[in-house]
């Protein structure tokens, strides 16, 4: 096997092996996710950042296209304490780098005091530590990705038909595929928008319920979603996951900030403030909403930090979750929010939308 060396924001280069050959930077974050790693690698959630496993072995149930939440592996490089060769295999067919024997421990240590930090990562026949270190040189911030969206969006709505349930119009920032299956499953037609969808765009939709989904980077990036969601609220349901959550917060005056190193696994647990129950959900995120703004309060928080996990308004019919209910991979103990979102949908006796 060939050598492999990643390059730290803090100045130290670690020494591992080739497990798929590459030279590629990105922001470095660990997720404690001990299954599910064929959905977080196809989570578009991690694009421009280099995922490492805290769980030792990665691929002892080798991999399988229907766990896929995308169709491309999103990191732009993965680190693992051990891979197996089908993840390797996997990983080198997409031309993502991979190493592993390195200790991920100290790593993750490192992410934790330090927070997520930048990386340079190269590997294979011609690696070298320079090379890392010039990857690193050449890697930006996260906050520096100002049209990430483009990356992860589709080009152009595509439609998914459903029953009798209401129709949604899910801006996609990034969206997970389990998203879209959720909502079908509950007969919901899923029109899935280009993130810069325009109002026009939508209002022609008249939908029952604005989604908007999950994604990477900063929430700030995504100026045409916040506006969409200042065009409708108050005329038209809205729900949002995670970056959704996000940019709904930033749309009704609220503010968002970039967490140290951000809550990626699938046991964080979770309160309702109202009924005092905790649940265990998955996440994947590194910013959070530092203050929810007047018109949404605070539903559920994040037993381990308190940050906001749940955001809502009745009048406004608004309903947000910082994490993943559709639970791809993770437990299933929130799947109820998409049951809530569609009865919010169907509560609405409404003229049809318009944009200014």
């Amino acid at each position: 096997m060939s050598a492999a060396y990643v390059a730290l924001e803090g100045g130290s280069v670690v020494e591992a092996r080739c497990r798929a050959p590459g030279t590629s930077h990105g922001e470095l974050v660990f997720t404690t996710a001990y299954t599910g790693y064929e959905e977080s690698l196809t989570d578009p959630s991690y694009e421009e950042q280099v995922l490492t496993f805290s769980y030792p072995l990665i691929g002892n149930y080798g991999v399988r296209e229907e766990r896929f939440e995308d169709e491309r592996v999103h990191p732009r490089a993965v680190v693992a304490r051990e891979l197996t060769d089908d993840v390797a295999s996997w990983l080198e067919s997409e031309g993502v780098p991979a190493v592993d024997k390195l200790d991920t421990r100290d790593l993750v240590g490192q992410i934790r005091e330090g927070g997520a930090m930048k990386c340079g990562i190269s590997a294979g026949p011609d690696a070298s530590p320079e090379k890392a270190k010039d990857a690193l040189a050449d890697c930006p911030g996260m906050s520096d990705h100002t049209d990430i969206g483009a990356q992860v969006s589709v080009s152009s709505q595509t439609t998914y038909e459903g029953g009798d349930g209401p129709d949604v119009a899910l801006v996609d920032c990034g969206a997970k595929g389990s998203i879209v299956e959720s909502l079908l499953e509950r007969d919901a037609t899923v029109h899935v928008l280009p993130y810069d969808v325009t109002p026009a765009e939508v209002a022609d939709l008249d939908p029952d319920v604005l989604f908007v989904s999950n994604g990477p980077g900063d929430p700030a990036n995504f100026e045409a979603a916040e506006a969409l969601v200042s065009e409708f609220v108050g005329e038209v349901p809205l729900a949002g996951i995670c970056l959704g959550q996000q940019i709904v917060a930033r749309a009704l005056g609220g503010t968002t900030e970039k967490m140290a190193f951000g809550h990626r696994g699938v046991n964080q647990p979770v309160r309702d403030l109202r009924s005092d129950k905790v649940v265990m959900t998955t996440q994947n995120h590194g910013y959070t909403v530092a203050e929810p703004g007047p018109e949404l309060d605070v539903t559920q928080v994040n037993v381990n930090d308190d940050t906001a996990e749940g955001l809502e308004s009745d009048d406004l019919q608004v309903l947000t979750r910082q994490y993943h209910p559709e639970a791809n991979p993770g437990p299933h103990d929130t799947l109820g929010f998409f049951d809530d979102v569609v009865e919010m949908a169907g509560e609405q006796s409404r003229t049809p939308v318009t944009a200014d």
